[in-house]
């Protein structure tokens, strides 16, 4: 090539310089690319790369892997994460650098959608009794600062009661946070939002976490040392006691003695060592119950005793047996933060899942004939011939205690009248509560109507009004791990579901059909709203009902879901015929599983121990 037709190339080319500047990332000074454009589009571009690259790349990965770190902190509507060595297979993540960036976030958030131009937000906190929940709560009070927000600081309280503070008067905060992760291991722990309007939704709690991954990705500093402003001590727990008090008192108007209307019965209580035990002495005590005989009422965060689970069996089985010592009119379980509680009647007969739905079911539907009651979709058919015989409709829904409380509120603004939501883990909200799932609250009601019969002559007890539920004669949940790298199981999980629904809507497995719920306004599996407004979904998970197929008569359902929770897919089934389950899930194995191919990336060992032990 000639000198000149050489310039005239180099002429015809320009040099383009980029320079980023990545001053918050620690160990980077720029990332530079020299691009040369050429004229004509024959000619590849040259680029060349300095040696910053290398450096910048692996700052990038590292970002990336903080900002995953924490949006995989959320768990549906709740944060939760590893608080404290101890775990087999986990490692720390819900550390105080992290929980002080979602702090700073939802203060952010609340100060951008809920300000109503007072002045500065403020902003309360309770926990329940988990050890780390003090260095935890130093963490979210830094955030809370960094955010512009006054807190105040409850001290050890309920999850309903946190909600409470942002109505109840003279607190009324615009906001407030509850630290605890429900029944789950003590190294465990985690974080609920509420606002006036009440818990924040999933696609809220993704925006706060986004938000938060991006503080804590790029902070150089990872957590506080110093709180400018202190938080202010309260004492909330006395004036929620007394509002539970005041409406127990209200509500049964004892015609002797108003004022202690619990006078003649014993209660007994177990908190397990949760936050429950504030309603043993102060809202029991104070209205003449004889609470002798109750368990585990001090807060102790490492559960010395059995997890604080109203589902758990151990936690039933004490209850159980201190209700039948003391001979007792009603023993009560509650969880760890008290939004979920469990009933033992005075014939010592536990009454949780099915059964307390059942129970709140019949007291609502005295008050409120006709009321529709929303529940989760693993509830069983007898169920739904309870709620309907006693002039209710019974809309299944998705799993989630959000999604049915949300369910519910949706059904009134569209002018249907929903006074229960109910999740089968003890999940309770009723309309006349806002919409709030109170396990205490759920125990008020049933103390009031315990009070009500004794009144109107009746001394059977609570469990009278349930002896007509039909329950399941089998009953199994089975796991499905998916077998690939925690980012790519969701997709997975996804795959896996839908391809069960194509097999079911295609005719591939006899007998089984996507359920619905009649004029329940919801469709597909009860997945699909089937309004104008549906809601996002936020796990996939289908409910089919199976039938026999000569008879063509409906014997039993299989409910599949995506865990929000774990990389695996849970599997419910329940059958009003002996063998029922075994041959659900023989079809599911061999017809579905194994024939779609989906098995390749699931571990089904546990249907293959199933079957095999029942063969």
């Amino acid at each position: 090539m000639s000198s000149t037709s050489t310039s005239s190339l180099m002429a015809s080319k320009t040099v383009v310089f980029k320079t980023a500047l990545f001053s918050s990332l620690p160990g980077i000074v720029n990332r530079s690319f020299l691009t040369f454009a050429p004229a004509s589009p024959s000619i590849k571009p040259l680029r060349t790369r300095c040696s910053s690259v290398t450096k910048f790349d692996e700052v990038t990965n590292s970002l990336d892997e903080d900002m995953d770190q924490i949006r995989r902190l959320q768990n549906g509507s709740d944060v939760r994460g590893v608080a404290l060595e101890g775990e087999k297979g986990r490692t720390v993540d819900l550390t105080p650098a992290a929980v002080e960036a979602i702090a700073e976030s939802f203060g952010e958030w609340v100060a951008a959608t809920e300000s109503n131009g007072n002045g500065v937000i403020k902003v309360s906190l309770g926990r329940d009794p988990r050890v780390s929940g003090g260095k935890l709560s130093t963490a979210v009070f830094a955030g809370l600062a960094r955010a512009g927000c006054l807190a105040f600081d409850m001290g050890l309280a309920t999850t309903p009661a946190c909600f409470m503070s942002t109505l109840i008067s003279p607190f009324e905060y615009d906001a407030s946070i509850m630290m605890t992760a429900s029944h789950l291991p003590y190294t465990r722990n985690g974080l609920k939002f509420f606002t006036k309007r009440g818990g924040l939704t999933s696609p809220e709690v993704e925006k706060i976490c986004d938000l938060a991954a991006r503080k804590y990705a790029t902070r150089q500093t990872k957590v506080s040392t110093l709180i400018r402003t202190r938080p202010t001590q309260v004492d909330f727990m006395s004036a929620y006691s007394k509002h539970l008090r005041e409406i127990i008192k209200e509500r049964i108007n004892h015609p002797e003695h108003y004022d202690t209307p619990l006078k003649g019965f014993q209660i007994v209580v177990n908190a397990g060592n949760g936050s429950g035990g504030f309603f043993t002495w102060d809202v029991l005590d104070k209205l003449g119950a004889d609470t002798f005989g109750s368990l585990y009422l001090n807060p102790d965060g490492m559960f010395p005793n059995h997890i604080p689970n109203p589902e758990n069996k151990i936690a039933m089985s004490h209850t159980r047996a201190a209700v039948l010592e003391n001979s007792a009119d009603l023993g009560v379980v509650f969880d760890t933060d008290v939004d979920r509680s469990g009933v033992v009647d005075n014939r010592g007969n536990p009454i949780n899942g099915d059964k307390l739905i059942a129970l709140m079911s019949a007291i609502v539907l005295k008050e409120h004939p006709g009321s529709t009651i929303v529940t989760d979709a693993r509830t069983s058919m007898g169920l739904t011939r309870f709620i309907t015989e006693r002039g209710g409709r019974h809309c299944l829904y998705r799993v989630g205690y959000r999604n049915v409380i949300d369910k519910g509120v949706e059904l009134n603004k569209d002018g249907i009248e929903t006074h229960l939501m109910m999740e089968t883990s003890g999940h309770g909200a009723v309309k006349e509560n806002h919409f709030l799932d109170d396990g205490a609250y759920m125990v008020v009601k049933i103390i009031i109507e315990m009070v009500r019969m004794r009144l109107a002559g009746s001394n059977e007890g609570i469990g009278s009004l349930i002896e007509d539920l039909e329950e399941p004669l089998e009953a199994v949940e089975l796991r499905l791990n998916i077998l690939s790298e925690p980012r790519d199981a969701k997709a997975k999980g996804i795959e896996a579901i839908e391809t069960f629904r194509e097999y079911i809507e295609e005719g591939k497995l006899k007998g089984w059909e996507l359920g619905t719920c009649g004029d329940c306004w919801v469709s597909e599996g009860c997945l699909v709203d089937s309004n104008d407004h549906p809601s996002a979904i936020d796990a996939h998970m289908y409910r089919a009902r199976v039938s026999d197929e000569e008879s063509g008569e409906e014997y039993g359902w299989v409910h599949m879901r995506q865990s929000i929770h774990n990389p695996n897919i849970a599997l419910n089934m329940q059958s009003m015929l002996p063998g029922g389950c075994l041959s659900m899930t023989r079809v599911f194995r061999d017809q579905f599983l194994e024939a779609s191919g989906i098995a390749r990336f699931l571990d089904i060992s546990d249907f293959d121990n199933y079957i095999g032990g029942q063969s």
